[in-house]
């Protein structure tokens, strides 16, 4: 039979063959139903006429500020109930916290130089002397008592994950250094601004020294609070820069000398002793509550401070979301972090998005993991809540629903991921969108309603159909 008279059939691997595009879904719910839990794939279809359903629209065209990280802390607290679980859940609970396959995949965490208020141990900096000696050279400098359960924590945090970030902040200079003479409350003798800056350098070698490098420092945690002023049963280590002469007028003082004496020392001390020590650590200054930006702006507008600025911390503790955005767009060469806040409940799932579409490019949450009885916590903040906790008979740690939300966020949006606008939601329903460095489009949604809502989604020439449970937070990914 001639040749010509055979058909030939080719058969093509099944890849190659057109699937229809759908959008992967991941939900968790205040009822603990929906954990991450995945749906079934949605189609991905044409764009075409919208119900009247509620309407998400996405423009991947309009970006806004790309994603540094985001995870929470280990401080002292967090780190010894992990250490104490022992070594092999340890492991297990630390991958749950920073893998991105096993766990919700932290990857920006915020440690203290020295104890912060939550600890379980008396309260220690890295340079401690007796009452009234000093150690100008800092040779009694030393990080020995992290070794602990603080240094062995967060080795094998970069262990599991060698991408992971530490930024780190003091909560009090050595008592000598201070107007005090310890670690409560006061203000940084002038004088020993020079070997503070030193004292960071030091800090920062020993760490790197240990495997721990050190991304970005901030120069003091809340500059604005002054614990020598409170009653002695709320003392804990802190340190005053507002001003000198009055420290108990943080926020009501002329707003020209905000943030001066942080000014002077970040471009006449830190700034400089980090470049001649060849430190690449990053500086983000102020570090404190959003209702206050005339501290950072007053370190900003010195172009020889800004020169060693990258952004400015935030916490939410005073203030409005609004009010960040507000001092992004003043200053939007230079950064702007969330570094310390809580977020409980599709209401923190809500208090998130505000912080990303006010210009964040982090979010870092405070404190991962207490015990059930709120200890160790030798500071004045109570507390019996944290969104991983180790359970009172041994047998593992629970895993609550804020763990859940923070993996809505943290495990699909990654790093270099670039915020797109996407349609202002309202107090019941909201969302935000980001395009992550593969091209994949991320869009999380929470829905704070008792009742289940359905709603579309346009995004350039294509659209889909979703619905969410009530009380819920839903992340998409589509191509």
């Amino acid at each position: 039979m001639p040749l010509a008279a055979f058909a030939v059939v080719v058969l093509l691997p099944m890849w190659a063959y057109a699937q229809p595009e759908t959008v992967q879904v991941w939900s968790s719910s205040e009822d603990m139903k929906q954990t991450l839990t995945q749906g079934p794939s949605i189609p991905l279809e044409p764009a075409g006429k919208l119900a009247e359903d509620a309407v998400i629209k996405l423009n991947p065209q309009k970006t806004y500020q790309s994603i540094l990280g985001m995870g929470a802390s280990f401080e002292h607290t967090t780190c010894f109930n992990l250490f104490k679980l022992g070594p092999e859940r340890m492991t297990e609970t630390i991958e749950k916290l920073v893998d991105p396959r096993k766990g919700i995949g932290m990857n920006l965490m915020r440690i203290c130089i020295g104890t912060p208020d939550f600890t379980g141990e008396p309260w220690y900096s890295y340079d401690d002397m007796p009452e009234g000696q000093r150690d100008s050279k800092l040779e009694e400098f030393s990080v020995e008592k992290d070794r602990a359960y603080v240094l062995p924590v967060l080795k094998k945090v970069l262990e599991i994950n060698p991408d992971l970030l530490f930024f780190a902040s003091p909560w009090s200079p050595p008592g000598w250094m201070k107007s005090t003479g310890d670690m409560i409350g006061g203000h940084l003798l002038p004088q020993c601004y020079g070997v503070y800056a030193e004292y960071f350098v030091r800090f920062i070698q020993a760490y790197a020294a240990e495997g721990i490098p050190i991304y970005a420092v901030t120069p003091q945690n809340e500059p604005g609070v002054n614990t020598r002023d409170y009653p002695m049963s709320e003392w804990y280590p802190s340190c005053q820069w507002a001003v000198l002469e009055d420290p108990d007028t943080f926020g009501t003082v002329d707003h020209d000398a905000m943030g001066l004496l942080e000014r002077d020392f970040i471009r006449d001390h830190l700034g400089p002793a980090f470049k001649k020590s060849g430190i690449n650590a990053k500086i983000w200054c102020y570090d404190h509550n959003l209702n206050n930006l005339w501290y950072p702006r007053n370190i900003l507008k010195d172009r020889e401070a800004a020169q060693y600025v990258d952004g400015t911390g935030f916490h939410a503790y005073s203030g409005t979301p609004e009010q960040m955005g507000e001092f992004y767009k003043e200053f939007p060469e230079k950064s702007v972090y969330f570094t310390e806040g809580s977020a409980g409940g599709t209401g923190g799932a809500m208090k998130i998005m505000s912080y990303f579409r006010n210009g964040s490019r982090t979010y870092s949450s405070w404190v991962v993991m207490i015990d059930y009885d709120g200890l160790p916590n030798n500071g004045p903040f109570k507390t019996k809540s944290t969104c991983i906790q180790p359970r009172k008979d041994g047998s593992g740690v629970d895993y609550h629903f804020e763990y859940y939300t923070y993996g809505q966020f943290m495990k699909f949006i990654k790093r270099d991921a670039v915020r797109i606008a996407s349609s202002e939601g309202d107090k019941l329903f909201g969302n935000v969108a980001f395009r992550n460095p593969d091209g994949n489009i991320v869009l999380v949604a929470v829905n704070r309603d008792r009742q289940p809502i359905h709603f579309f989604v346009q995004c350039g020439k294509k659209q889909f159909r979703a619905e969410m449970p009530p009380k819920s937070v839903a992340t998409y990914v589509w191509r």
